[in-house]
C-alpha cells in the first residue's frame, strides 16, 4: 500500500479533528481542545499537520514551541494515528519540525519521551537525538520522562558540565536560586534548598526595586557566596547605586543607597574582586575555561517581554552560543525545568539580554 502524505500548517478549523486524532493516539496526557486552541492562538509555536493527499484526514500532527530569544526548540508534542504508523509520517513531522526550527534560527531541539516508549526512543536516537537527562514522575500515571536533544546545525560546541537545576520559588529570588545552583555545581556537598533560597536573599536583597519584594544586587550576591567559602569577582560596568533608577520615590531611594553602601563597606574586609568596568565575553570564558561559572543580569524583556532585571547562570560557552540555567521556570506558558537548562543563546543575543534600564546596567558575578 503506498500513501501520499501531505503537510500543512494548522489552523483553527481543525481542532475538532486534531482533539479526536489525541484520543485515538493517547490512553492518558492528552491535550485538551482548550490547550489546542492556546498553541493555535498564542503559544509561540507551529503546529504542523499531516494529511491524506486529496482530502481533508489528518493523519497526525507536531507541535513545535520556541523560546523567546534563545535558539531553542521543543517537540511539544507527536502523534500519529496507529494504521499510519508504518509509512514514515513521524519521521517527516519531526523533519519538517527541525526545519521550521531552523526556520526561526533555533539550534537545538529538544523533547521529552516515556522511558517505556521503546519505539519513538528507536526512532529519535536514528535521527541524531541524544539523551542527556531523566525527570522521575513526570507523566499522569507517574512515569518518568527521558531528555533528548539535538543540535540542528552541526558545529562546534561546549561540553555541558553537570549543574542541576533549581527552580525558584517565588517571584523575586532568582539570584538566589542561580548562586544555589553555582555553589552545588562548584561543592555537590552544597545542598539546595527553599530554606536557603531565602536565607540568601535576606542576606543579598536591596530592599526596595520597581515594586513589590526587593531583588538581591550583585554586591550582595557576592558578600553571600564569599561568606560560604567561594572565590567571588564581581563586575559592574558604573559606579551607581544598582537599580537606582527604576524607583521613582525618594525614600525608597535612600534606603537602596544605604544597602548598597553597606554591602560596599562590608566588602572592603573581604577578598572580593570587584572590577568597576563593562565585562565582555572574553572575561565569562576565561572564567568557564578555568572551571567557575558566572551569575549574569539579563532584561528579561527579551524573553517574556517584562522589563525587570533577572538573575540567570552561565554555565558554558561555545563559538555562536552561550548556554544558561534559568531559575525561573514559567508553568503558565507549559514550560517545565526541562525548557530552563543549559537554553542555547546566541551570543550577539546574549550581549544584547545582559543589559537592563535606561542606564544599560551590566553586572556579573564569578564564582570558583
Amino acid at each position: 500500500m503506498s500513501l501520499i502524505i501531505e503537510y500543512r500548517e494548522a489552523v483553527q478549523d481543525d481542532i475538532d479533528a486534531l482533539v479526536d486524532l489525541e484520543e485515538r493516539c493517547f490512553d492518558g496526557d492528552r491535550l485538551s481542545r482548550r490547550q489546542f486552541r492556546w498553541m493555535l492562538a498564542k503559544a509561540h509555536a507551529e503546529l504542523v499537520l499531516a494529511t491524506l493527499s486529496g482530502s481533508d484526514t489528518i493523519v497526525g500532527y507536531i507541535i513545535i514551541l520556541f523560546h523567546r530569544s534563545t535558539a531553542l526548540a521543543r517537540l511539544y508534542s507527536i502523534a500519529v494515528l496507529p494504521e499510519y504508523r508504518q509509512f514514515g509520517v513521524a519521521r517527516t513531522l519531526i523533519s519538517q519540525g527541525e526545519e521550521t526550527a531552523l526556520k526561526y534560527d533555533r539550534y537545538y531541539m529538544r523533547l521529552e519521551v516515556r522511558n517505556d516508549n521503546e519505539a519513538a526512543i528507536r526512532l529519535y536516537t536514528r535521527l541524531g537525538y541524544h539523551q542527556f537527562g531523566m525527570y522521575d514522575d513526570y507523566y499522569e500515571d507517574h512515569a518518568p520522562a527521558l531528555r533528548f536533544e539535538k543540535r540542528l546545525l552541526q558545529e562546534p560546541r561546549s561540553p555541558h558540565r553537570v549543574v542541576a537545576h533549581y527552580a525558584q520559588t517565588s517571584g523575586f529570588t532568582c539570584g538566589p536560586a542561580a548562586l544555589m545552583m553555582a555553589m552545588n555545581a562548584l561543592d555537590p556537598a552544597f545542598e539546595m534548598s527553599r530554606k536557603l533560597e531565602f536565607q540568601l536573599w535576606r542576606e543579598a536583597t536591596t530592599i526596595f526595586m520597581t515594586s513589590g519584594h526587593g531583588g538581591c544586587s550583585g554586591h550582595g550576591l557576592a558578600m553571600a557566596a564569599w561568606r560560604r567559602g567561594f572565590g567571588v569577582e564581581l563586575y559592574v560596568n558604573t559606579s551607581d547605586v544598582p537599580f537606582e533608577h527604576s524607583v521613582r520615590d525618594e525614600d525608597k531611594r535612600t534606603v537602596l543607597k544605604l544597602v548598597h553602601e553597606d554591602f560596599l563597606d562590608q566588602m572592603q574586609s573581604t577578598d572580593i574582586t570587584l572590577h568597576v568596568r563593562d565585562w565582555d565575553v572574553a572575561d565569562l570564558r576565561d572564567v568557564l575555561d578555568e572551571g567557575g561559572l558566572v551569575l549574569v543580569l539579563i532584561s528579561s524583556y527579551r524573553l517574556n517581554s517584562t522589563k525587570v532585571p533577572h538573575w540567570m547562570l552561565l554555565v558554558a560557552m561555545d563559538e555562536n552560543l552561550a548556554y544558561l540555567h534559568d531559575p525561573e521556570v514559567d508553568w503558565d506558558s507549559h514550560k517545565s525545568a526541562f525548557d530552563c537548562t543549559y537554553v542555547p543563546v546566541l551570543i550577539a543575543d546574549f550581549k544584547r539580554m545582559t543589559r537592563w534600564g535606561k542606564n544599560a546596567l551590566r553586572m556579573a558575578i564569578a564564582i570558583s
